[in-house]
């Protein structure tokens, strides 16, 4: 865990992943790690997908395997790597639950103004579409990092990485009647006094407090798709894009490490792409009459 922390530069959330799929490897095996091989790792795949395990769970778990045995040949704690002749299972990738642009608009304006902490939760929400965050960028943002008269935010994303996001000028707006008005009412706890969203208590929000903020806003704006936080993320680059935005712009934006991530929000546009043919496209009319 330490090479993965140190050496690597993972992030928090991804040394608990690989840790907890270390530990659930050993538990189905029955076997210390440095003492399997190929049999027992063709074991845990099995009872993964016996189990209903997507082959997205499968893969993750394969690929924190490959890194241990990686890492235990380098320090020669094994001589070979029994993840070697494994593939990651291949999953056929769903396309991102996404709003339409007006149901964002619907879901920013029903936000209310006129309570406890109402600022603060308008802010993350405007400020999770307009930036296209991940909810444990917006917990971890830091008010030393924003740059709100120059337009843009730095934000640390996977593997501690830092990238320069521009912000929206109402994002902007509510960002800073929170900081101005509602944030200096609350007392920071000692090792979150530069953490931007802070809790009643002083703390960092958490992703289950926004997860379960953004579930009742949706609801009270009538919106019946099965949204999260990371849904106002597909949202902002679905929007981009199919605006003209440039993919490698908006992979930038996002914080992916390789294009090919990004590049589900296009099949995301040429489905938006089909239902405006379907709708308008000449033939279509002359064939419906």
């Amino acid at each position: 865990m330490e090479y993965l922390q140190f050496e690597r530069g993972l992030s928090g959330n991804t040394l608990v992943a690989y840790e907890r799929d270390l530990h659930k490897f050993s538990e189905i095996t029955g076997k210390n790690p440095l003492k399997s091989g190929a049999e027992e790792v063709s074991e845990l795949l099995r009872h993964m997908h016996k189990s209903g395990q997507s082959a997205k769970s499968q893969s993750r778990i394969l690929s924190a395997l490959r890194g241990f045995y990686n890492w235990a040949q380098e320090e020669e704690f094994v001589e070979a790597n029994p993840t070697a002749l494994f593939e990651n299972p291949r999953d056929a990738r769903s396309l991102p639950v996404v709003l339409s642009e007006k149901e964002v608009q619907k879901l920013l304006d029903i936000i209310p103004l006129d309570g406890q902490f109402s600022t603060r939760d308008k802010a993350i929400i405007e400020l999770l579409y307009a930036c296209g965050l991940r909810v444990s960028e917006a917990c971890g943002l830091k008010r030393s990092l924003l740059r709100l008269d120059e337009g843009y935010l730095i934000v640390t994303g996977k593997g501690n990485k830092q990238r320069l996001v521009p912000i929206h000028k109402e994002a902007i707006k509510y960002l800073e009647l929170y900081l101005e008005h509602e944030r200096i009412l609350t007392a920071p706890q000692a090792n979150h006094s530069d953490t931007v969203f802070l809790s009643n208590r002083g703390a960092a929000l958490t992703r289950q407090s926004i997860f379960m903020k953004l579930k009742r806003f949706a609801a009270m704006a009538g919106i019946r798709k099965n949204i999260s936080p990371h849904t106002l993320r597909h949202s902002f680059a679905t929007h981009l894009i199919e605006r003209g935005a440039d993919l490698r712009i908006v992979q930038q934006l996002l914080g992916h490490e390789s294009i090919t991530t990004t590049e589900i929000y296009t099949h995301v546009s040429a489905k938006h792409l089909g239902e405006k043919i379907a709708a308008y496209h000449p033939l279509n009319r002359l064939y419906s009459k």
